[in-house]
């Protein structure tokens, strides 16, 4: 019995072992592939001026969809934000999707809206428009605002494609912020002549927490005091320069995020838009368009733009940060549930072979995996079977690993970009990838396994996202995203 039990603790340690090194070869492969690629984009880049995009006889329109719940306190600057993007040919839609506040009554007042007469076909599914609203003020007419039953953001995002007029769509969250450039940027590889189809395009996304901003525009760049949200600025870091970058060099990208995207409107019409039947609706829907471009043979690609885009709030609190973290891990298997044909499918390429199994190995199924190693090492502490000498070797490997991982997206992202230009905010960084493994990694583990319970037990709900807000104003009582 004694030699199972040995048997059993061995295979079983060095089956940790080896499933360490492979991710972590995993994460370094990326990494590298990353770097190449955002160095050739950057050579590449180098040379484009992106302001004769704008004088381009063939350049595509734009319909940019914005849904809006309960946003009576930042509703109307945040729309003066949008109707001031550098770009020529381009409309402006703001779905309410019956907001409960004094959402849209603060964008009539301001905008000076009236009904009108508006010829649409429902060629996606949504709940009934209840109007169309113009404003009679010349300066407004690139706004139309849709009010609607409550659906959820995803059928409000359907509605606003059903009402789009342009040749692309672009869909953001309304209190996030753009960069006035960001369209131009995104527009670019829908122009390149490639004997692909782009059919997606994503960027960037930064967090705003702590940044000075005015008039819906970003006027100094912060690095955020709270701690919470400082680690997500590193993890955002990471996994946008040195894992999409990656994932977009070679076509296998899954996920555009929520807070920002562009895609060809037609593509996504003839795929059925976005699903309201999931919490994740941005990968499903990429995924779901990547799967239909390739069973009709069409040659086709999602590019990733490694430029900052769009700046958005980030939970600064364990409570809200913990459903945001439970909604993607349900959105996660949802995503992957729904399609399964995909898992290590050669006739899927790249997108099948490896961006969807990467997926569901080391995004889906690693915390998993990494939460029944915890129990298994309390059940080695129970029977006094711990090798410490194994242990304090992993355990250092992998901590040590995880700082530095960080610490190169961070000076990578300060070799391109250099957002933040205050040296206090790099170091500050920094230090916070010696603290993120130690009290930070764990809840998010946490927070994955309480999702994969949730969606075992039936939950479906969005959930409460309050956010602080942009404003200096603190003391208003925050919204909740539906």
């Amino acid at each position: 019995m004694e030699t199972i039990s040995n048997i059993f603790l061995f295979t079983v340690n060095h089956v940790i072992f080896i499933l360490t090194c492979l991710l972590f070869a995993v994460y370094l492969t990326l990494s590298f592939i990353s770097a190449a690629a955002l160095r050739k984009y950057l050579r590449k880049n180098s040379y484009v001026d992106y302001h004769s995009i704008i004088l381009a006889p063939l350049t595509p329109s734009v319909s940019v969809i914005a849904p809006a719940y309960n946003e009576e306190r930042s509703i109307v600057e945040n729309i003066r934000a949008l109707m001031s993007l550098y770009y020529n040919n381009f409309e402006v839609i703001v779905v309410n999707d019956g907001s409960t506040d004094g959402t849209f009554n603060r964008m009539m007042e301001a905008y000076e809206l009236e009904r009108v007469s508006y010829f649409f076909d429902y060629r996606i599914p949504c709940e009934r428009i209840r109007g169309v609203y113009k404003s009679h003020n010349r300066s407004f007419k690139k706004l139309t605002v849709i009010d609607k039953v409550n659906g959820g953001k995803a059928d409000a995002l359907n509605a606003g494609i059903n009402i789009s007029k342009k040749d692309l769509i672009c869909s953001i969250d309304v209190d996030s912020i753009m960069e006035p450039d960001a369209l131009l940027k995104m527009v670019k590889p829908f122009m390149e002549e490639t004997g692909k189809e782009v059919i997606g395009a994503g960027g960037v996304i930064r967090i705003a927490n702590s940044c000075v901003i005015e008039d819906g525009q970003i006027k100094e760049i912060r690095l955020p005091n709270e701690f919470l949200p400082r680690v997500q600025v590193l993890e955002y870091t990471r996994a946008f320069l040195l894992a999409r970058m990656a994932w977009g060099k070679l076509n296998g990208l899954l996920l555009i995020s929520g807070a920002l995207g562009m895609f060809d409107k037609e593509v996504v019409i003839q795929c059925g838009g976005y699903s309201t039947k999931t919490v994740g609706e941005d990968m499903e829907l990429v995924v779901r368009m990547r799967r239909y471009m390739a069973e009709h043979k069409r040659p086709y690609q999602v590019v990733y733009i490694p430029d900052p885009l769009v700046w958005t709030e980030v939970p600064a609190t364990r409570k809200i940060l913990a459903r945001q973290r439970n909604r993607w891990t349900r959105g996660t298997l949802e995503t992957l549930r729904t399609h399964k044909k995909l898992f290590f499918n050669y006739k899927y390429g790249i997108f099948g072979m490896l961006g969807y199994t990467y997926w569901f190995f080391f995004e889906w199924l690693a915390p998993i995996l990494e939460f029944l190693g915890y129990l298994y090492f309390a059940y080695l502490i129970i029977v006094q079977a711990v090798n410490w000498s194994f242990f304090l070797l992993l355990l250092a490997f992998v901590y040590f690993f995880a700082v530095f991982l960080s610490t190169w997206a961070v000076l990578f992202e300060e070799k391109t970009f250099h957002k933040y230009k205050n040296r206090k905010d790099v170091f500050r960084l920094i230090g916070t990838a010696f603290f993120e493994p130690l009290l930070y990694h764990p809840l998010t583990v946490w927070w994955a396994m309480r999702g994969n319970i949730d969606y075992l037990r039936g939950v479906r709900s969005w959930g409460h996202m309050e956010r602080e807000g942009f404003g200096k104003d603190k003391k208003t009582k925050p919204k909740a995203d539906k």
